[in-house]
């Protein structure tokens, strides 16, 4: 029996990853659904394709445009409640949440809500509702299914294990585009040399995340709710070359790794597949060829994201949130050339600094939360010039 599939951000690197994916097995899986930007071109060309009954752009005037041109009939929605109207499908079975962002968490929140399996890449609906998403999943008896590679990674070191015998779980970093670079190298870093990451080929804000090791902190407070583990049992190596995607270390010294060649592909379709596995044309692992792996530990005073997101998940509460919606803007701000890279990092420690966390939050608080971080990052970063040195 066939999956059927609706997209949340099918026009990002993730989405069109799992399209791939998903034309190299056609007998195994139909889209039912879209959702995406304001990307109309990329949209028409995937209605074209695979012929979705529906589907949600995130302004009125794209969704108009796509109404107009589409070349086969589809109902076109947009904005949050197109969202919605995309993750809670009647007909779709599972849900690929690719959303980059806080916007994922309500539509993924409804698509558990309407019984799909959820395929996870929107890690800020961890990040933001740890605690809710996953009291809801168990509620409506949903499974979760990490698509991020170092969390598909442990999901399958974690297949078939007793989880109570897990000493730790070791999430890899390739160190991003910065990995190398000095403090001083940092100040004047530009865009472009932030988006030049060595191994992956991702969307602008995570990539911008990977060079700060925000993205790896954010990765962290994921594994917290993924895998039910306490921040003092999850732990961080630098390892430049990618092929560990992560490790899960046992009590009784076992360490167990999935390895692999850097392609997003291998966990989408892992996801998608589980608990079966498919074939999948990709670039085959030659470790005779890659030589020797290299691990370091990360450096907190290099890279203080990483600090601020273990604080900020030890915190708990609305603390994450917060962090999350101040690195948001502050990202944005960098990506427009308006903020000097360094400058990320400070936004983020001053914004989780003046909050106070709500310890036990429901949606309205976490919202609210995001909506303070947001403002509250907006009014430092006018007092900040583009030249300004640190």
């Amino acid at each position: 029996m066939k999956q059927r599939i609706a997209i949340l951000g099918s026009t990002g690197s993730i989405g069109t990853n799992t399209l791939e994916v998903i034309r190299q097995h056609p007998e195994e899986f139909e889209i039912v659904a879209f959702a995406a930007g304001n990307n109309v071109e990329e949209m028409l060309r995937q209605v074209e394709e695979f012929g979705p009954s529906v589907v949600s752009m995130s302004s009125r005037e794209a969704a108009k445009e796509v109404e107009l041109r589409a070349s086969r009939p589809v109902r076109v929605v947009w904005g949050e409640e197109g969202l919605e109207e995309v993750a809670s499908h009647p007909d779709a079975t599972y849900l690929v949440s690719a959303m980059v962002g806080s916007r994922g968490l309500k539509p993924t929140l409804a698509g558990i809500r309407a019984g799909k399996t959820v395929g996870l890449a929107n890690k800020e609906t961890l990040v933001m509702g740890g605690s809710i998403v996953m009291k809801e999943a168990k509620k409506h008896g949903v499974d979760i299914l990490p698509i991020d590679s170092e969390h598909s990674a442990i999901f399958q070191c974690l297949h078939g294990e007793n989880t109570g015998r897990v000493r730790r779980i070791i999430l890899t970093a390739s160190g991003g585009a910065f990995r190398d670079w000095s403090r001083e190298k940092m100040k004047s870093a530009t865009r472009e040399e932030a988006l030049n990451h060595p191994n992956w080929s991702m969307g602008a804000k995570i990539t911008v995340d990977s060079a700060s090791l925000m993205n790896k902190g954010l990765e962290v407070i994921e594994a917290r709710w993924l895998f039910d583990l306490p921040y003092d049992r999850i732990d961080i190596v630098i390892h430049p070359e990618s092929i560990v995607h992560s490790m899960v270390e046992f009590v009784d010294g076992a360490v167990l790794a999935e390895l692999g060649s850097p392609d997003m592909k291998v966990p989408i379709l892992y996801a998608l597949s589980y608990p079966d596995r498919l074939p999948l044309k990709t670039e085959a692992l030659d470790l005779t060829k890659m030589g020797t792996l290299h691990f370091r530990e990360p450096d907190f005073d290099r890279f203080p994201c990483l600090k601020l997101a273990f604080e900020a998940g030890r915190a708990g509460g609305t603390a994450p949130t917060v962090l999350n919606a101040a690195n948001e803007v502050a990202v944005e701000y960098f990506l427009k050339g308006d903020l000097p890279f360094l400058a990320i990092e400070e936004i983020n420690g001053e914004v989780l600094s003046r909050h106070i966390p709500v310890a036990d939050p429901g949606l309205e608080d976490l919202f609210e939360a995001d909506r303070w971080a947001r403002e509250t990052a907006r009014l430092r970063l006018k007092s900040l010039s583009p030249t300004r040195d640190q």
